[in-house]
């Protein structure tokens, strides 16, 4: 991939440096929500059975946008698709878990917009959409072509 890079072949979102970074931290949070989760589902599932099935299935969507953005191009609708439904996640579960905290409880990774996680779970969506955005206008932009040069003229008679 690289030397399609120096050839001038846009950069794939997870072969980029921020790609690249980007992906590892969506594989970190993937791990530490899914075991956070199958700790909480293993021995307090009737504590508060809603958080921690979303707590579940943040790490399904951790899992999904990791494996997106690592595929590049060819994973682009999934990391759209799993990093839009994160955002909008975070938005919602934080925003009830805020206006009616009797319904959560305990804390999922997406309470009060992922206070937990220091607001990581709100940032890293807009970081993914932004990567995303960046790789298909990569994509869009033409390929630089020489200038051209203006037609010989005859010299005069």
């Amino acid at each position: 991939m690289r030397e399609d890079s120096a050839l001038g072949a846009p950069a794939q979102p997870g072969s980029t440096g921020p790609g690249r970074v980007l992906v590892a931290v969506y594989g970190t949070f993937a791990l530490a929500a899914g075991a956070r989760a199958a700790v909480q589902l293993a021995t307090r599932f009737d504590e508060a059975p809603v958080a921690y099935l979303l707590s579940a299935f943040a790490a399904v969507v951790y899992v999904l946008a990791t494996i997106g953005l690592a595929r590049g191009e060819r994973g682009r609708r999934l990391a759209l698709t799993a990093i839009t439904v994160e955002l909008v996640g975070v938005l919602v579960v934080g925003t009830l878990s805020l206006a009616d905290a009797a319904a959560f409880p305990d804390e999922t990774v997406w309470s009060a917009y992922g206070r937990g996680y220091y607001f990581v779970p709100l940032v890293l969506p807009v970081l993914g959409l932004l990567l995303l955005r960046r790789g298909r206008t990569a994509q869009k932009s033409p390929p630089k072509s020489p200038p051209k040069s203006p037609p010989p003229t005859s010299p005069p008679p």
